[in-house]
């Protein structure tokens, strides 16, 4: 499965070699997808070579080719190169009484002590993994675990969190918002193409996203290059 980003930046590369039948450079890709730095373009062109969907040639600057294109193209993905906002979560489901209504048709497991909450995919206690995923399915959370609001839950995949008790193959439940405090534990979306989970300081003008794991160092992003998802406010784990 393609992110949007690798998607748009896979048809543009498609359209202008059937246009001009050279390349974009690395400059046209950074603005036909609203980027910020050409070390987004360098992820995105990574990504698709290693899913077989370009080939870069050896021995020739700006030599791309293209060598399939996605079997069939939903309407999450199509095509919008301009104003295409990433967010970890799709839809309004885990969203708690206080600020809407249940849903009629309830899960059968439901019951008024909980409330179905989407799990939207795998989150990077790591290295940053796509953060575009699809709703896969729903878990029973006890509302004494959940704040007002609309949650959503992620399996984690790695160790950098291990140290705030959050190991790998945790689900952790986080609650939707764009805002967060100096400390708290988020998803943070970096440079609108990779999330992970990390705690959030802030140093100045500077976000720092910190690892509870001394193997892994903190990174610091320019304030325009993260954005909240959520904070996170249950973890549930199987024994």
């Amino acid at each position: 499965m393609l992110t949007r980003k690798q998607h748009d930046l896979l048809m543009f590369i498609h359209e202008r070699l059937k246009e001009t039948g050279v390349p974009p450079s690395f400059d046209e890709m950074k603005d036909a997808l609203d980027l910020r730095s050409k070390s987004g373009i360098h992820r995105l062109i990574t990504a698709l070579e290693e899913r077989g969907f370009i080939r870069r040639l050896p021995n020739r600057a700006r030599a791309l080719e293209v060598i399939k294109l996605p079997d069939s193209v939903g309407p999450g993905l199509a095509s919008s190169r301009r104003g295409f906002s990433p967010n970890v979560i799709q839809g309004d489901l885990g969203r708690t009484p206080a600020e809407a209504p249940r849903p009629r048709a309830a899960a059968p497991a439901e019951s008024s002590d909980s409330l179905a909450v989407p799990v939207m995919g795998r989150i990077a206690a790591g290295v940053p993994i796509s953060a575009i995923q699809n709703h896969s399915h729903t878990i029973q959370i006890p509302l004494d675990l959940l704040s007002h609001g609309e949650h959503f839950a992620l399996e984690v995949r790695g160790d950098s969190m291990i140290e705030a008790g959050i190991l790998d193959g945790d689900t952790v439940v986080i609650r939707k918002g764009e805002s967060a405090e100096s400390g708290e534990i988020v998803v943070a979306l970096v440079d609108d193409e990779e999330a992970t989970l990390k705690r959030l300081r802030r140093r100045g003008a500077s976000i720092a996203l910190e690892a509870a794991n001394p193997a892994y160092e903190t990174r610091i992003f320019g304030p325009d290059r993260v954005r909240v998802q959520g904070k996170l406010v249950a973890l549930l784990r199987r024994y």
